[in-house]
């Protein structure tokens, strides 16, 4: 694990190498995901499920068969263990409350003018939420997906779901009845994505596609980006830990370990104001590691794209964690209020060292759906604000009517419109009585 000092001349171009991920899709993947695409858009149903028996060994006669019921979810949910029911149950109701804060309601108001302006906000009507079933399944990603759409009021929630060899994940099934899913489709990859962007018989189409996925489904997503909205296009998971020296090294060592047991991709960087808190840190990733059940992931992503950085004091950690604008970023120290203002950019900021970045992934509230790879910069965490949509309510009075239409029709002029320059003047010159 590569170990970098920000008081050195070297440290930006080492930063930079660091940080560096080419986001952009393989272009064999590309042309790929294209052909699929296009496939499931002119031949639909016929299409999806020829790609789902060749991709994920299920072979049905129908697409009927792919379509998981209301019944079948609330058995799974039924089947659970009591404690598994309430452990889902206590991150719902806490992903909810959160979330019911962020629903925006429409506004209006009435100028100097007597001109009525104002906002309708209002739900999408249907959304797409794509749900990983590889190698990997994700009941808390349906909560932190569902969730917010539901409490945004979307009424119509279609769910895209792969099960390699026909197997369905009980946890997924019954976190999907807990959240409400309207429609449930045992399909993904590319395809899944495909049918949800342009409709096939049985998937209908939607307005909005968000959940995360692997290459295929990242691609998918940018290439029907414009027919349908997105989330984001996610790179892999990341943590900045920042630490003063005040808290437990195993502590900070095990959020490095929880994110970089994700992928070998994940990014994990321990950033500290104690140059002895990082050689202890260093010491106890190398006592734990081996204990770890995903050790040689854990490994591979510590030593690829893993840092133990040393800042002087708290305005140059500021500067760093600002640059590196990190998905998840912990604030492991004494008084974690004090650094808050000086952040500008982070997907998530965890406050204290009791704030584990695991308890933000399962339990907080928030949803665990967040930009990466630096976007944190521009883009917004998954929020109830993802699944509505705003018009702009405009009413010109008679007298606004008089004393707007000269500068329009100043300022269309300009533009050399003339129908838009006369539509102002009638309206200036003659009111309707």
């Amino acid at each position: 694990m590569r170990q970098l000092d920000a008081t050195t001349s070297q440290f930006t171009e080492q930063l930079d190498a660091l940080l560096a991920w080419d986001l952009s899709v393989d272009s064999a993947i590309d042309t790929q995901v294209s052909d699929i695409i296009k496939r499931v858009r002119t031949h639909g149903d016929e299409e999806l499920l020829a790609l789902t028996r060749q991709f994920d060994r299920v072979d049905a006669a129908e697409l009927s068969e792919l379509e998981i019921g209301q019944d079948e979810l609330a058995s799974a949910w039924a089947a659970l263990h009591s404690d598994a029911q309430q452990a889902l149950q206590t991150a719902a109701d806490r992903i909810r409350r959160f979330h019911e804060r962020q629903r925006e309601e429409s506004w209006s108001y009435v100028d100097e003018l007597g001109c009525e302006l104002g906002q309708k906000i209002q739900p999408l009507d249907r959304v797409g939420v794509y749900v990983p079933g590889g190698r990997a399944a994700y009941p808390s990603s349906v909560l932190m997906t569902l969730i917010p759409a539901k409490v945004a009021g979307v009424k119509d929630v279609v769910v895209v779901s792969p099960t390699p060899g026909g197997e369905r994940n009980a946890m997924v099934l019954a976190a999907l009845h807990l959240a409400g899913a309207d429609r449930v489709f045992a399909v993904g990859g590319a395809q899944a994505v495909a049918a949800l962007a342009y409709g096939t018989q049985s998937v209908p189409r939607v307005d909005k596609i968000v959940g995360p996925g692997n290459a295929y489904v990242a691609a998918a997503k940018k290439q029907v980006f414009g027919q349908v909205g997105i989330d984001m296009i996610a790179g892999p998971s990341e943590v900045l830990v920042i630490a003063d020296g005040t808290t437990e090294a195993e502590w900070a060592v095990l959020d490095l370990f929880s994110q970089a047991e994700h992928d070998a991709s994940a990014q994990a960087i321990l950033l500290s104001t104690d140059r002895a808190f990082l050689t202890q840190a260093k010491l106890r990733i190398e006592q734990m590691l081996p204990q770890m059940a995903r050790a040689e992931i854990i490994d591979k992503s510590l030593q690829d794209r893993g840092a133990l950085i040393y800042c002087k004091d708290q305005t140059q950690a500021l500067e760093v964690a600002n640059r590196i604008a990190a998905e998840h970023l912990e604030l492991a120290v004494a008084d974690p209020n004090a650094w808050v203002s000086g952040l500008r950019h982070a997907g998530a900021i965890f406050l204290g060292p009791h704030t584990g970045e695991t308890f933000g992934d399962y339990m907080a509230g928030p949803s665990h759906v967040l930009p990466t790879f630096g976007t944190a910069r521009f883009a917004s965490p998954l929020g109830v604000y993802d699944f509505q949509k705003r018009s702009s309510i405009v009413g010109i009075s008679r007298e606004a009517a008089q004393a707007l239409s000269g500068p329009t029709d100043l300022l269309a002029t300009s533009e050399g419109l003339e129908a838009h320059a006369l539509a102002a003047r009638v309206r200036g010159n003659k009111p309707q009585q």
